[in-house]
């Protein structure tokens, strides 16, 4: 994986990502930005699920409404991350926090495998019943913890430095404040 890793991270895309002044830092806010406006989506559905909010709205018209952004949004945020990730792909192969957001997110894929005949198609069945069933409401817990999850793993990512001998290492040093 390592010489895969140094491999993405000399593509000259990537190179210009990481060599550029404001690319790195305006790609990073970017990403940020794009995970909110994912993440409130993501919350509005689960919530709606769970019946903790959005009551008012029907959970088919929450489900499909967010749908499509939903999808725009996880594009915008997935290209984000893969541009980031090229940057500094072997400083990011070392890192744990990664590693776990990489496992979350696999876990958040076979998430929609999952409860996606059961519960994301079957919305309009569910407008119908007094509350969402179980299988719904265990779909939008699990949702829930795993993007929660995914978050935490995700911002502790910046407090891990690459081993010492590893190409961004000697990079690191200077970075760090001399405090």
């Amino acid at each position: 994986m390592i010489p895969f890793a140094i491999w993405m991270q000399n593509v000259p895309l990537f190179e210009a990502v990481r060599d550029s002044l404001y690319g790195y830092p305006i790609i990073l806010t970017l990403h940020l930005t794009f995970i909110s406006l994912f993440g409130a989506m993501v919350l509005a559905t689960d919530f709606r699920l769970l019946g903790w909010g959005l009551r008012k709205h029907s959970i088919s018209d929450i489900v499909n409404q967010l749908r499509v952004p939903k999808w725009i949004g996880l594009a915008l945020v997935v290209t984000c991350g893969i541009l980031i990730l090229g940057a500094k792909a072997e400083e990011y192969f070392y890192n744990i926090f990664f590693q776990i957001k990489i496992t979350l997110l696999a876990l958040v894929a076979v998430h929609a495998l999952v409860f996606r005949g059961s519960v994301y198609s079957k919305a309009a069945e569910m407008d119908k019943m007094p509350e969402p069933p179980a299988r719904a409401k265990l779909a939008a817990a699990l949702s829930l913890l795993l993007w929660i999850c995914i978050a935490c793993a995700g911002r502790a990512i910046g407090y891990i430095y690459p081993p010492a001998g590893s190409h961004h290492y000697a990079a690191q040093l200077f970075m760090k404040p001399p405090f």
